[in-house]
């Protein structure tokens, strides 16, 4: 990936495009913590944790497979959570409000190789929701869905960071997709070629400055 630049703010909701090998999910496991930039600096100001803290403040939904095949959805909602720290009752409880809140409550005994592609993408982002994370990254996650279950995807997403009151980075080739959130960045070739604005509010006062996450 070549020299890049780039800001979050809380409630941003941004849609990352462009071509395979562009460098979108690289750029996203970067803002994840889950890869250093070989120079420069990933910085998170206004993470309440920092970024000694990523793994409670940013949650990331994967593109392909990522609940564990052992754990039924119950126990990979909540084992963030049990990570944590969390007292169990505390963790369940907020296992089975995630569950609840994707609509999924039925499946929570049914292990992972029993659910459709839709069912377990809605789990990983209970997964997150249960976390209550100040940043959700979302990588292609309607990558491997039919449209309109991917479509129900993203509004299940979007819902997550509303309740949450988190940023949302969604990375896509989808431009049915794209289009659901008001910033687009553009990939090629390693290079965020640029970066839309957020939309200026529908007032006839400025907006206060958004805190970055």
């Amino acid at each position: 990936m070549h020299g890049t630049s780039c800001r979050v703010h809380a409630g941003d909701r941004i849609a990352i495009t462009g071509p395979s090998g562009s460098g979108k999910s690289t750029l996203l496991h970067l803002m994840a913590g889950l890869e250093q930039p070989t120079r420069g600096r990933v910085t998170w100001p206004h993470l309440p944790g920092g970024a000694s803290d990523l793994a409670r403040e940013i949650g990331v939904v994967f593109q392909g497979p990522s609940l564990i095949p052992a754990l039924d959805v119950a126990e990979n909602t909540q084992l963030p959570l049990d990570l944590a720290g969390l007292p169990q009752a505390q963790a369940r409880a907020r296992a089975e409000a995630a569950l609840a809140r994707v609509g999924v409550t039925d499946l929570a005994r049914k292990l992972p190789e029993e659910l459709s592609g839709g069912q377990a993408q809605r789990v990983a982002i209970a997964r997150v929701l249960a976390l209550r994370p100040s940043l959700i990254l979302a990588d292609e996650p309607t990558g491997q869905l039919d449209q309109a279950t991917g479509q129900h995807v993203i509004d299940v997403l979007l819902a997550a960071a509303h309740d949450t009151g988190a940023a949302l980075v969604v990375t896509t080739h989808d431009e049915a997709v794209a289009a659901r959130l008001p910033i687009r960045w553009r990939m090629h070739d390693g290079r965020l070629l640029d970066t839309d604005p957020p939309p200026t509010p529908p007032t006839a006062h400025a907006a206060p400055p958004q805190e970055e996450s």
